[in-house]
């Protein structure tokens, strides 16, 4: 959601790939970071992963205390060299940059230019009448696939698990008013795979949906473009990441066809867009399982969709 908001500024020529972050958030430049440009953003490929201080759940629901550690902290590899999934960063990052162009939060920007525009059920930002709507996450049971966090200092000297974990997040949290009303894009948008579909197909059908164009086709097309190919420092395995997605690869096969892209959230949940196949498809899940990028669920019913797709 908030990489399709940063498209929607860059189509409409309010932002440039090839920028400077700096340039539309001057306190960015700070701890050698006045290089970094937009397009490693989002690819991944800035260096600012997570946090350099130790965060608290209470810390993600103040924005300008998020924004302001990012904008001071070094980036923790030489940005544009290699990926590393931005978890949690990514949404506050590429939120910050919508606020400072539009002078809204990236939950409002969705809900005026995307949601609402296209009636799209999901919402970053959720309000109180909508919460008996809402399932209550099942957490990930232990076993060997879910591992436990240990100490902080273990957690330190991990850059994947700091990344991840900081801050841990209990499943408890996650039902709160706090949590579901707070603005926390990449981590706590509120929708069902149907609405996360919807917005999946603007860009597999090319940048428009209903007859409501958000995107021109060149900048889909430029959207999985790719820009870094290779282990990634914080998922541990190869990705080959676009403009905000994941794109197909060898060693994740998302189907048969070149121009397939996705992306998952923790616990399982997937979207995957094709546009070869003008398909946009989408789990969501409350059962959760150890994974950033999808899992075996995911898994049979993308290979389901895609025989019904092309039979043989």
């Amino acid at each position: 959601m908030a990489a399709l908001c940063i498209h929607i500024l860059i189509d409409r020529g309010q932002l440039d790939l090839d920028a400077p972050v700096a340039k539309y958030w001057p306190e960015f430049a700070q701890a050698g970071k006045e290089n970094i440009l937009v397009r490693h953003l989002l690819s991944h490929t800035s260096g600012m992963a997570g946090y350099d201080d130790k965060l608290t759940v209470e810390n993600m629901y103040d924005w300008d205390l998020i924004v302001n550690k990012l904008a001071a902290q070094e980036p923790w590899w030489e940005p544009g060299t290699q990926s590393g999934y931005h978890t949690t960063s990514f949404g506050y990052l590429l939120g910050e940059l919508v606020r400072k162009i539009t002078g809204k939060t990236l939950g409002t920007f969705f809900r005026k230019e995307v949601a609402e525009p296209l009636n799209i059920d999901f919402h970053i930002g959720m309000t109180e009448e909508l919460d008996h709507r809402i399932a209550d996450l099942i957490p990930i049971e232990e076993s060997e696939e879910s591992p436990g966090v240990s100490s902080d200092q273990v957690l330190r000297e991990n850059m994947a698990m700091w990344s991840i974990f900081n801050p841990i997040i209990p499943i408890e949290e996650t039902r709160s008013r706090s949590w579901r009303k707070a603005e926390i894009p990449a981590s706590n948008g509120h929708g069902n795979a149907r609405s996360i579909a919807r917005v999946g197909a603007i860009f597999a059908c090319g940048g428009e949906l209903d007859n409501v164009r958000l995107l021109s086709k060149e900048t889909v097309e430029n959207a999985i473009v790719e820009q870094v190919y290779g282990e990634d420092l914080i998922l541990l395995k190869p990705i080959r990441f676009g403009l905000g997605f994941g794109l197909t690869c060898e060693e994740n096969k998302i189907g048969p066809n070149p121009r397939a892209f996705y992306w998952g959230g923790y616990g399982g949940s997937q979207l995957i867009m094709d546009l070869d196949a003008r398909m946009s498809a989408a789990y969501a899940m409350n059962q959760m399982v150890f994974s950033l990028t999808g899992d075996p669920r995911t898994e049979k019913l993308r290979a389901a969709l895609y025989k019904v797709l092309y039979p043989e």
